[in-house]
């Protein structure tokens, strides 16, 4: 990875931090491989149990750099557009949703265009104070990434995700948390501690057990009734058999803390 991305692994969390401050965060070609590398990283490396996502400076992420990845594409359309358009998902969106592992969106600042879509992407959203949400993509003559047309609906209902798509209007840290945007907004100071102690308490649980909600949830989106009872009944069959599940009744009973090792 270069130098215009962070990461960092500490006490299980990693912490992604997109790192160009002067750009806003705006993507590059170089920055989406960065971020595809980082979250299949934190996907297969069993030391991490929560990902934390944010951005350097004043910005989450101001969506794509408009001059490299638009504009540019003008010089040699037909060339550009065969190359860089497939039908399948963002590579660096596909990886954020695939990732096993709890992620968080800490949203320090404006998060626009495919910046909102990243946060969408993540599990959970802490916006700072200082936050702004908007899917801009219909101002550009574009569709929105996953995010926006198929996180967003299930996140704020269809109509006010069709009132955002269609319009793109952008909205504060306030609004978003009234629409159940985000879980919470914080001072901007507070942000990436308010973060990590969410980051904290996800880490300290039993990750198999962790990675099998986090299946069930992305399964619950579109599986029937039936089809997550018979989920529900494969991983409790499993989980019963696990070291972390006899730790946690363990624990119960001792009237202590349990120490969960991922076995």
């Amino acid at each position: 990875m270069s130098d215009i991305l962070k990461y960092d692994l500490t006490d299980h969390i990693a912490t992604v931090t997109l790192n160009r401050p002067e750009a806003m965060n705006a993507l590059t070609r170089e920055l989406y491989g960065d971020l595809e590398r980082a979250m299949r990283d934190a996907h297969t490396d069993p030391e991490v149990r929560c990902v934390i996502i944010t951005g350097e400076g004043r910005a989450f992420c101001s969506g794509d750099d408009v001059k490299q990845i638009m504009l540019g594409e003008q010089r040699d359309e037909t060339t550009r557009r065969l190359r860089d358009v497939r039908p399948r998902p963002t590579p660096a969106g596909a990886a954020v949703l695939e990732c096993d592992k709890p992620v968080i969106a800490a949203v320090n600042g404006p998060a626009v265009g495919w910046g909102m879509d990243l946060a969408l992407m993540c599990d959970i959203r802490i916006a700072s104070d200082r936050a702004k949400f908007g899917e801009l993509f219909i101002k550009r003559g574009l569709v929105a990434d996953l995010g926006g047309l198929w996180r967003l609906p299930a996140v704020v209902g269809p109509s006010k995700a069709a009132e955002l798509l269609f319009t793109g209007d952008v909205i504060d840290a306030v609004e978003a948390e009234r629409i159940g945007l985000v879980s919470r907004v914080v001072p901007a100071d507070d942000l990436l501690t308010a973060a990590r102690e969410i980051a904290t308490k996800i880490a300290n649980n039993p990750p198999i057990a962790m990675r099998y909600m986090k299946e069930g949830l992305r399964k619950s989106r579109l599986a029937s009734m039936d089809e997550m009872g018979a989920y529900i009944g494969s991983a409790l069959g499993y989980l019963f058999t696990t070291e972390d599940h006899r730790e946690g009744a363990l624990s119960f009973v001792e009237r202590r803390e349990p120490v969960f090792k991922g076995r």
